[in-house]
């Protein structure tokens, strides 16, 4: 993600975010890391959700940008996956949607199709 914390977002970077951001339980995920980076076995007990569903989220959340993670070997020589929280500041407003709006790329459309 090219924005740095003053919206310089593209609308394609937008429209990722927002839809990442969507889902109640990626917000509660967002809201968690926010304390800390964590291990997904540890954030899956704190959220109450199963780690398969959670591991969906975080890829979610990672493919828009507003997570990472870093394997990391624990004392125990067991590979553990960390996930931290990316800054970001999206501010929406009707004049940043506008800018975003100008620079989306929309998806080829066949001739007759739906658009």
């Amino acid at each position: 993600m090219q924005g740095d914390l003053v919206n310089e977002y593209t609308g394609d970077e937008m429209v990722r975010i927002m839809a990442a951001l969507s889902n109640p339980h990626r917000m509660r995920v967002v809201a968690t890391l926010v304390r800390g980076a964590t291990y997904v076995s540890q954030l899956a007990r704190e959220l109450e959700i199963s780690r398969p569903l959670l591991q969906v989220h975080l890829r979610r959340l990672e493919a828009a940008g507003l997570v990472t993670s870093q394997l990391r070997i624990s004392e125990e020589g067991k590979a553990m996956k960390f996930y931290s929280i990316e800054p970001f500041a999206l501010q929406l407003s009707p004049e940043s949607i506008a800018r975003g709006a100008s620079s989306l790329s929309l998806p080829d459309t066949e001739e007759g199709s739906e658009r």
